[in-house]
């Protein structure tokens, strides 16, 4: 199914069950409760969108960088901004030798797109080329915003779940009488299970959103092959990273061309794609994973559903069928 079409019935899904939730909690504890919990969950992401950048910044111990210190990256960023038809966004770098890059910001307006030292001593031109095209797509299509709306339905089920559990534990009753079993804390339990439900579908849009970025960076003409070995070699490259390094980036790792916490698992997916074992993706190779069907293990699935990005070997697979793609 089209990316677009994925994207739309995911949007569709998640207000049709805040629709159903407004009218369970309208009939339950009346409108006031859900505005409550809305109002709640709606401060909270008010609160990340506002701060996020800066805490962002903050871990990420990142550089805004000037045309002086980095031409090649300003340039690099500028064509490839100027091709997506967008604003060049505010370029930085960030201090830490773990490879990777990522795009943030509260508006399109007001995106940074940023490298890590590490990814520029790893990478050829053409590579990060990629990397930043996958980055300034992410700008292009908001989806920052978009998974930021998206995480308040999350965030009320889990509001709501804790306030009816409370409530149940403290002798709290239905409306349904004053004689009646309380039912407060079986409902407090269903909405539990659809926090857990909706932060699934949260992720699924994440991963979404990783394969619109790829697409992307082949459509303003960088070539699948080398964006897929950037990501063989990233994955490589975080496998040396100490764990420890990891404990610092886990809040924004979801923000990264991909999650260096599975590098080792992504390191065994694509030795089966490098047949030549050169350490790199060339086009014969994505070329004969273009016909070739990827089938996952029950393990390999499992940590996909519950992850931030795709499962690489799909992810690959995605990109050897933009091989022909036409660009912007």
């Amino acid at each position: 199914m089209g990316l677009q079409v994925r994207l739309y019935l995911l949007v569709g899904l998640m207000f049709g069950i805040l629709y159903a939730i407004i009218l369970g909690i309208s009939s339950l504890l009346g409108a006031g409760g859900f505005v409550l919990y809305a109002s709640l969950a709606a401060g909270l992401v008010l609160l990340q969108y506002l701060v996020g950048p800066a805490i962002v910044a903050a871990v990420m111990k990142i550089k805004y960088v000037s045309e002086r210190e980095e031409p090649e990256l300003h340039q690099m960023v500028g064509e490839l901004a100027g091709g997506a038809g967008i604003k060049k966004p505010r370029v930085c770098v960030s201090e830490l030798t773990m490879p990777n890059a990522f795009a943030f910001g509260r508006t399109q307006s007001d995106a940074r797109v940023c490298v890590t030292r590490g990814i520029m001593r790893l990478l050829s031109r053409e590579e990060l080329r990629a990397v930043l095209g996958h980055e300034i797509s992410h700008v292009k299509n908001r989806d920052m915003v978009f998974i930021t709306m998206l995480s308040v339905l999350p965030m009320i089920c889990y509001f709501i779940a804790i306030s009816l559990l409370w409530s149940g534990a403290f002798g709290g009753r239905s409306r349904s009488g004053q004689g009646g079993a309380n039912i407060l804390p079986l409902i407090g339990l269903g909405m539990l299970i659809l926090y857990f439900i909706t932060n699934l579908l949260v992720l699924y849009g994440s991963r979404i959103r990783e394969y619109y970025a790829d697409r992307g960076s082949v459509r303003l003409g960088n070539q699948p092959n080398y964006l897929a070995t950037a990501l063989y070699k990233l994955a490589y490259g975080n496998a040396k990273v100490p764990k420890e390094a990891f404990k610092r980036v886990e809040g924004v790792k979801a923000f990264f061309v991909n999650d260096p916490s599975r590098a080792l698992t992504e390191i065994r997916e694509l030795k089966e794609v490098d047949t030549d074992m050169s350490g790199t993706i060339d086009v014969y190779e994505l070329e004969a994973l273009r016909i070739k069907k990827v089938r996952l293990s029950f393990g390999d699935k499992l940590m996909e559903l519950f992850g931030t990005h795709p499962n690489m070997l799909k992810r690959i697979k995605h990109l050897s069928s933009l091989m022909y793609s036409q660009p912007y």
